[in-house]
């Protein structure tokens, strides 16, 4: 499969999934924009009852899960959209050869379902945070050991061999259909998973750093998610993210070595 090779997808086509894939995303900012309003009235309300350590319930944990869920999807869905695009012009050739396809949404499902999965230990991991008194009401971590430990872990694995194998299929959406391409329904859910596991791949240990500027800070993450973004659809995007790591690697070091030295 070349670039040569995919046909062009027809604007109806293409703008039924950019409004899709907007929609999603707009509906998932919103949510977030919901809750980061109310957090921050509870916040200023009850700041002493909100810094007390209490045991989650049930309940409590699915709506964390619920809001991680929809803040990966508002974050990821966006940098899926090549990759969806190139999927849907794919399958609509196949579909002419008399293969067995499967609707876009099937893909998209799959790549979503990745950041389900990852949200449940985000979840996980927020809970272990709260429960040992690590977290402000906004979520955001209040050792600045930890803080300094995520940045220069962050900054670390954007120069690892695994973090570019991982970006260098998301870059690359004609490659990595060459080489995952299944039929049907359950080939399209496969390539949306095995695609959202590559991404997963890339970009988890970024996810981290929402407990370094604040969970509900929505300039932060929207700070890493154009980040994320351009990472992966820029020319320079890779060599840029080398340099972000450099970065974080080293200011995360400073803040580790006043934080020890003080």
């Amino acid at each position: 499969m070349t670039l040569n090779s995919v046909p062009p997808l027809p604007k109806r086509d293409k703008y039924t999934i950019l409004f899709s894939l907007s929609a999603i995303t707009l509906l998932s900012w919103l949510y977030l924009v919901d809750m980061a309003d109310s957090m921050t009235s509870m916040s200023m309300a009850s700041t002493t009852q909100m810094l007390s350590v209490h045991p989650w319930t049930g309940r409590e944990f699915w709506l964390m899960f619920l809001m991680w869920t929809v803040m990966m999807v508002g974050m990821m869905v966006p940098t899926a959209v090549p990759m969806t695009l190139v999927y849907a012009a794919v399958a609509r050739k196949a579909h002419a050869q008399q293969t067995p396809i499967a609707p876009t949404a099937l893909f998209v499902t799959g790549y979503i379902t990745m950041w389900a999965i990852f949200s449940m230990v985000a979840t996980t991991a927020q809970w272990t945070l709260d429960q040992a008194a690590l977290l402000s009401p906004m979520l955001v971590t209040t050792s600045p050991t930890i803080g300094a430990t995520l940045l220069i872990a962050a900054g670390l694995y954007q120069l690892t061999p695994l973090k570019h194998a991982c970006l260098a299929k998301c870059r690359g959406p004609i490659h990595f259909l060459a080489q995952h391409w299944r039929p049907g329904r359950n080939g399209a859910l496969r390539m949306g998973v095995e695609h959202g596991l590559y991404c997963l791949g890339c970009c988890w240990i970024l996810m981290g750093l929402l407990f370094l500027g604040g969970v509900m800070n929505l300039l932060w993450i929207a700070t890493i998610t154009l980040f994320v973004l351009l990472e992966k659809m820029i020319p320079l995007g890779a060599q840029g993210g080398r340099l972000a790591g450099v970065a974080m690697t080293t200011l995360g070091s400073v803040i580790l070595a006043r934080t020890l030295y003080n």
